[in-house]
């Protein structure tokens, strides 16, 4: 196979790369002539393309089409564009190329016309005092727009201004600084301000200067010292809590810092501790004050050592040295102080009942101020039942009243006063103490029987039994446990009846013998356990009730029981004959009055017969009033027989269950057939019975006035039968009778 070979390219129309400086100043400037070897009859034309002929930057280069000769037409500058690439052609003159496009070239040659530019205006450094030689401390850069492979950008570094010292140094080529010398103390100078230089052609060409500000970081290098070596300070007495006064002292390091803060120590002169120092964080001195209350008349004066140091250790390239130690002295000032009561509170014990004028105690207060004459005076701040009496002058306290059990103004037995003593100086002081008085129990009240009356079955071991309890004013130890027993003085009691003890206040009555039924009054001795022991002989009243066959009271026998122990039988007799006289004549006077006007209206009654049992009684008083209407059963003066020894009256409703029982219960006529003389029997047992209340005396029944809420009052003949009586009249009597006739009519 035949190869082709490579086609050659003329010589003159390869045209080689073409330099030009930057900044040329000649323009129009010749930089090249183009030729084509295909010369044609008229000529060839040409002509070039690209960046500063028909692209941007435009009008920079131009070609004579005729000559080939190509112009530089503007000032070039290397930093904008360093080179630029044209396309050349030739064409003949109907337009038809005659060569290939060629390559033009142009490269802008550089020009040291740019100065060296640091990246900042200042640069900032920190290095510690002291330092060694050669300890870096920063770096400072510049940069050059010039060709970097040219000498333009070769950038050279020096120290143009640091002071006299020279304690630094710079590299030339890379731009660090470092300390030079040893020496850096910030206590001396504590900034250095250097000022540097960058210059272009190896340091020959362009030059720029910068800032370098380098900060030397402070160590504790310098211990505090006291500012003088005596200081003088003065406080009252009795003042705690407060400041006394400052010590001076002065450090070298940097303030605010942990090589600037100070600590004192109280090395000598207070061994009980009444002083402490600290340090104040914005001066740094030390603040003396009292943790302590001084006392004048102990001690007038003290001479403290204190000592400073750093709260930091010193650098161990420091020399030692001793520690800074200052005398102080503080004057202690005299100052009035208030009395003290060295036994506050006061205690002190007395018996209840103390009579008025006994002297219980002399509370007194003392006065601190040994150097000064004063007095003092007492008075009694508190004193709320106005029991005391004190003397101003002695401070002797003594009773102004009997002091006794109970009482609102005793708090567990202490009665609390207050004695306020008071000196004359200028302004007084005063001081409180409290005096706190025992009311000591007395033995004075002998124990209660509660309650004094019960019931009981009369059958031995069958419900035959009664718990008793006592009650006593007295407090402990005088009080409980309390002693029953039946009285010495009846030694005959013994064969029905015992006591036996149930607990501290209580005990339990039995039945000895099976007993009848009624009433039973048993003397019985109470005793307390205080010191002297206190008895008395109180009177139980029994009520023997009729038993069951499980050893309780029956029901009937029970309530008999329950309401003799609360009233006499005499009295309760005494006005149920009463109301029922007072209902007989009454109702006597009502069927007189009603047959006379039945007469006037209607005629003779149907039946001869007057039924006295639904007229209408007025009455001109009640006495009890509604109270009363009942308190009593009619039905026992129609069934006598309920009277008998063994059966006990009703309980009433207005009697109180603590009433007593007599002693010997009057018994009721087994007929009563004379009322009459029934109730004179009756009022005279009951104007002898010292037992029986005011109330359960006979009552006198009178007008009751208009409107009475009361029931209608029945006769004593109720039990008539009333279905052949016409009550239709009752309708005419008026709205007073309109509930009757509503009910009979």
């Amino acid at each position: 196979r035949q190869h082709e070979a490579p086609r050659r390219v003329k010589r003159a129309w390869v045209i080689p790369p073409i330099s030009v400086s930057e900044n040329h100043k000649r323009i129009p400037h010749l930089l090249v002539q183009i030729k084509s070897d295909k010369q044609q009859p008229g000529g060839v034309i040409y002509s070039i393309k690209g960046p500063g002929v028909d692209e941007e930057p435009l009008g920079i280069f131009s070609i004579d089409k005729f000559s080939g000769k190509v112009f530089l037409n503007a000032m070039l500058d290397r930093e904008e564009n360093d080179r630029y690439r044209l396309r050349a052609f030739a064409l003949d003159l109907g337009g038809v190329t005659l060569e290939d496009p060629t390559d033009l070239e142009i490269i802008v040659v550089d020009q040291n016309d740019n100065r060296p530019l640091f990246r900042q205006d200042v640069f900032t450094g920190r290095v510690v005092e002291g330092a060694e030689p050669g300890t870096c401390v920063m770096t400072v850069d510049a940069t050059d727009a010039d060709d970097p492979d040219t000498d333009n950008a070769a950038l050279r570094y020096s120290i143009l201004e640091q002071g006299a010292a020279g304690m630094f140094s710079i590299n030339a080529t890379t731009g660090e600084i470092c300390t030079a010398r040893p020496g850096l103390d910030r206590e001396t100078m504590g900034v250095y301000n250097l000022t540097v230089q960058a210059a272009d052609m190896s340091g020959d060409g362009l030059t720029t200067t910068a800032m370098a500000v380098i900060y030397l970081e402070d160590i504790n290098d310098n211990p505090p010292e006291f500012t003088a070596e005596e200081f003088s300070l003065e406080v009252e007495e009795q003042a705690a809590g407060v400041d006394v006064g400052k010590v001076f002292v002065h450090d070298k390091d940097l303030a605010g810092s942990p090589s600037w803060l100070a600590k004192f120590t109280i090395l000598e002169g207070d061994p009980e501790g009444a002083f402490a120092i600290r340090t104040d964080p914005h001066t740094n001195d030390g603040v003396l004050s009292v943790v302590k209350p001084l006392d004048h008349e102990v001690r007038d004066r003290f001479e403290l050592t204190v000592s400073v140091q750093n709260e930091r250790p010193l650098e161990p390239s420091v020399p030692a040295s001793p520690r800074a130690l200052a005398t102080v002295r503080v004057r202690v000032r005299d100052v009035n102080e208030a009395p003290v009561f060295r036994e506050n509170p006061r205690r002190v014990s007395v018996l209840e009942g103390t009579p008025p004028g006994t002297a219980i105690t002399t509370y007194t207060a003392s006065d601190p101020d040994t150097q000064q004459i004063q007095t003092l005076s007492y008075a009694l701040l508190y004193d709320p039942a106005e029991w005391l009496q004190l003397d101003p002058h002695s401070g002797t306290v003594r009773t102004k009243r009997e002091l006794l059990h109970p009482s609102a103004f005793l708090q567990g037995g202490w009665y609390i006063a207050l004695v306020l003593a008071r000196d004359d100086a200028e302004p007084p002081l005063s001081a409180t103490g409290t005096l706190s008085i025992e009311i000591l129990e007395v033995n004075d009240h002998a124990p209660q029987l509660q309650p004094p009356a019960g019931v009981l079955c009369g059958r031995p071991g069958r419900g035959g039994t009664l718990l008793l309890g006592a009650t006593d004013d007295d407090r402990p130890p005088h009080g409980a446990p309390f002693h029953f027993q039946l009285s010495p003085q009846h030694p005959q009691l013994a064969r029905n009846w015992s006591i036996a003890r149930f607990n501290v206040t209580h005990a339990v009555l039995a039945v000895l013998a099976e007993l009848p039924e009624g009433p039973y009054s048993l003397p019985l001795l109470l005793r307390d356990s205080g010191t002297p022991p206190r008895e008395q002989q109180q009177l139980l009243n029994v009520s023997v009730c009729h038993c069951g066959r499980d050893g309780t009271c029956l029901d009937g026998a029970l309530a008999a029981a329950t309401a003799g122990t609360g009233i006499t039988l005499g009295a309760l007799m005494i006005i149920l004959g009463s109301t029922i006289l007072l209902l007989v004549l009454a109702a006597l006077g009502a069927a007189r009055a009603r047959g006379r006007r039945r007469a006037l209206r209607k005629g003779l009654l149907q039946r001869s017969r007057d039924d006295m049992r639904d007229n209408i009684l007025n009455y001109d008083e009640q006495g009890g009033g509604e109270e009363d209407q009942d308190a009593y059963d009619i039905n026992q003066l129609r069934h006598p027989e309920l009277f008998s020894p063994r059966a006990k009256p009703s309980l009433r409703r207005d009697a109180p269950l603590s009433s007593g029982t007599p002693l010997v219960p009057r018994k009721l006529p087994s007929s009563p057939s004379d009322i009459e003389d029934f109730i004179n029997e009756g009022l005279e047992a009951a104007d002898s019975d010292p037992s029986v209340p005011p109330y359960d005396t006979a009552l006198i029944y009178d007008y009751e006035g208009s409107g009475s809420v009361a029931s209608p009052l029945s006769s004593i003949v109720s039990s008539l039968t009333d279905e052949d009586q016409d009550y239709d009249y009752l309708s005419e009597w008026g709205p007073r009778f309109r509930r009757l006739a509503d009910l009979y009519g």
